[in-house]
């Protein structure tokens, strides 16, 4: 049976699942409909209203997103945008996110940055399409458009007419530019924005009905496993071809160089053809370099002189009193996703289809173009999501694979499914990063002089347009050199205090020897991380309280908000210290241009057992204007979870072979029994233009950790992961 010949009923039925929200077919097999919707959509450019907004027959409003869902929230948020500018009830609202086919390019779905610019587009075009409507409804009816109102997608004259948006377009489309002059609702009169507004796919996910890429299954398609190099650089000599293709199930072996796949008819097929390659091929290996207990010394050595990135500090700030002086070290960590990356990919007729749940479905297109040798006139790729992100995982690597073998085996939908230790090893990691920090403060807490100094390798090497940011595509029989990622203002994120004195920055490019890239918040982890800390430092030293001297330094009054809020929720004053328990703080405002977060976190030593516990997490989020509630709640308490997993639990360790931490074993992360109570303030400026605040809590949360242990312990910790045998218990103890 040809894919064409599938109906709706019989492709429900044979895929088991429930569709929801995706666009499972590729381009040459849509409905009419959908074809045309597509065809005009080259032609519109992102200045068309109706490129983002979009009235359909049915009495619904389809907005369209380059963004894709990683888990944010952002589809739900987004809805919420255009039901409020267009006056019409969250129920008339659908969404469609990522795919080349249908949305505009918004490049990546990063940074945070979702809100601020699709969600501002999608403003203006509601506001747009509102105005379209109004005055094409005020001249069918002789009057101005300031005498008519809009709700639930019913314009109505005082007293008289009344018709819908679709009576009022008598069945034409939303004709018009996206021009930013068309007036927009005054946040006094929201009735949407600012609602803790039910995400319509949590019930799913808990109950395990969601549709995942990993679930995603098409009628026809085959099963893939490739086959990666035991480490980094190895070279494939042989594998046993014969053996492994005169297994039942298995279609055919693919080998390219030392890329190397099997294809079968079932998934556990695959598996099965995979375990027999990995038993019986042979490897020419490389040694990785340097070892990991030498890392951190050879990034401080570093003959490498750095770029200073901001300078205010006068050339006698050295003879301004004694300098303190301390290191930090934050390892390589992994994203973890929940689910092993997946793709999809078709070849037909010469077009090749991807269902990929990348960060950047366009990116992707141009990237698998260079790869393949295409025209991207030809190619399509559909942003499904993924089962756990948090960054540049193996997205868009499981989505080279299977174009790859698309191309070598056109005709059925190729579904190539990464094994968790694929995912673990060959994954690109946030970086490890290394800081010198030295800082002058007077006994009345004034910060005299301040100096960090960085180490990072790169944090962003997604795919871009150049197929070498693949990992296959490094080990073809004609490779493409590697692409690494750009030494980029990543690294120093958020290494630049807010706070007012000063100050050198100095950044380092280390390239290490590991493949790393973008993980949430990028090198904001560790730059708050040892910026937070050595604040900390810097008023033990002087007799400061923490939070004051915090204060002091700030001249932002909406960064001092969220610390004074903070303070007046734990009480500050009085539960800083007691007993064994001890309360640290900290504090970024992400980006120094997104959100502003402050979090305290509640430690409890334990000498007898000489071991602590994180009791308590309480932070407070100033987000700008607030989209939804509890999607912002949500992001926030996500993100402080996962800071403290990082923070408590996490290292990707390697040996001279390759990657050790393999497997959920040997890379922990925090269990359910080790989440801490948690509460999140928001504090709501409607006034005020929406900010980014997936990534807010990634860096605060982690110095408030190390606070907090000093608190309650007296030891300070500077080395990441945090670890009770890192603590001099002997001293706590007499």
């Amino acid at each position: 049976m040809k894919l064409s010949d599938i109906n709706r009923r019989k492709f429900l039925k044979q895929s088991g699942q429930v569709l929801v929200g995706f666009n499972l077919l590729p381009l040459a097999f849509c409905t009419p409909n959908e074809a045309n919707v597509m065809s005009d959509f080259a032609d519109k450019g992102k200045n068309a209203v109706d490129s983002w907004i979009r009235l359909n027959p049915d009495g619904k409003v389809t907005v369209l997103t380059g963004k894709m869902e990683l888990g944010q929230g952002i589809k739900a948020a987004l809805r919420q945008i255009a039901a409020e500018e267009l006056d019409v009830g969250m129920d008339m609202v659908e969404i469609v996110i990522a795919d080349t086919g249908k949305t505009q390019d918004e490049r990546y779905t990063a940074g945070s940055n979702s809100i601020e610019g699709s969600g501002k587009t999608i403003r203006n075009a509601a506001a747009e399409a509102r105005r379209i409507l109004l005055e094409k409804a005020a001249g069918n009816w002789n009057t101005s458009p300031e005498e008519l109102s809009i709700d639930k997608g019913m314009i109505s004259q005082p007293g008289g007419k009344s018709a819908s948006f679709w009576d009022v377009l008598q069945g034409k489309s939303l004709e018009g530019e996206i021009t930013e002059k068309a007036p927009k609702k005054d946040p006094k009169d929201y009735k949407v924005i600012g609602q803790p507004v039910p995400r319509e796919d949590i019930l799913a996910m808990v109950t395990g009905k969601s549709l995942y890429v990993q679930d995603l299954r098409l009628p026809g398609m085959i099963h893939a496993r490739v086959m990666r190099p035991p480490s980094y650089g190895a070279k494939l000599i042989d594998f046993p071809k014969e053996e492994v293709e005169g297994l039942p199930g298995i279609i055919k072996t693919v080998r390219d160089g030392s890329f190397l796949a099997v294809l079968a008819e079932g998934e556990f097929d695959a598996v099965k053809g995979l375990q027999r390659l990995q038993m019986g091929s042979r490897w020419e290996e490389k040694t990785l370099t340097p070892p990991q207990e030498e890392l951190f010394g050879k990034m401080f050595n570093s003959p490498d002189k750095g770029d200073s990135i901001e300078n205010s500090l006068p050339s006698n700030w050295q003879e301004r009193g004694e300098i303190l002086e301390a290191a930090y070290t934050r390892p390589f960590q992994m994203h973890g996703s929940i689910g092993p990356s997946c793709a999809i990919a078709q070849m037909e007729n010469g077009k090749l289809t991807v269902w990929s749940h990348t960060q950047g479905v366009y990116p992707m297109k141009r990237t698998i173009a260079d790869l393949l040798g295409m025209s991207e006139d030809n190619i399509r790729v559909i942003g499904v999501p993924g089962s756990g992100c948090y960054g540049h995982n193996g997205a868009d690597d499981a989505g080279a694979d299977a174009a790859l073998l698309a191309a070598a085996h056109p005709g059925p939908p190729i579904r190539v499914q990464w094994m968790r230790m694929d995912e673990h090893s060959w994954e690109p990691y946030g970086s490890a990063m290394a800081f010198k920090m030295k800082g002058i403060v007077d006994s009345a807490g004034n910060i005299e002089a301040w100096r960090t100094e960085l180490w990072s390798d790169a944090h962003s090497a997604r795919p871009g347009g150049k197929a070498g940011h693949f990992i296959a595509a490094n080990t073809l029989e004609n490779p493409r050199n590697f692409e690494p990622g750009g030494f980029s203002a990543g690294s120093y994120r958020n290494a630049v205090p807010l706070y007012g004195f000063p100050r050198e920055i100095v950044h380092h490019d280390f390239s290490t020897p590991l493949r790393t890239s973008a993980m949430r918040g990028l090198g904001a982890y560790g730059n708050v991380f040892a910026l937070e800390s050595f604040m900390d430092e810097l008023a033990h030293k002087s007799g400061a309280d923490p939070l004051e001297m915090r204060l002091k330094h700030l001249h932002d009054e909406r960064a001092k908000e969220v610390l004074e809020m903070l303070a007046e929720k734990i009480n500050w004053s009085s539960n800083r210290k007691k007993g064994n328990q001890g309360w640290g703080l900290a504090f970024a405002k992400y980006k120094n241009a997104a959100s502003y977060f402050a979090v305290a976190a509640l430690v409890e030593a334990d000498p007898g057992n000489k071991d602590f516990k994180l009791k308590k997490m309480v932070g407070v989020i100033d987000a700008g204007q607030t989209i939804n509630l509890d999607g912002l709640k949500n992001q926030t308490e996500g993100g402080m979870i996962q800071s403290a997993s990082w923070t408590l639990f996490e290292e990707v360790k390697y040996d001279s072979q390759g990657i050790v931490s393999n497997t959920w074993a040997s890379y922990p992360i925090m269990r359910f029994s080790h989440v801490p109570e948690i509460e999140v303030h928001v504090i709501d400026r409607p006034e005020e233009e929406p900010l980014g605040a997936g990534e807010a809590a990634q860096g605060p949360v982690s110095a408030a950790i190390a606070n907090a242990i000093f608190e309650a312990t007296g030891s300070r910790l500077r080395d990441l992961p945090l670890k009770a045998e890192q603590i001099n218990w002997d001293k706590l103890q007499s």
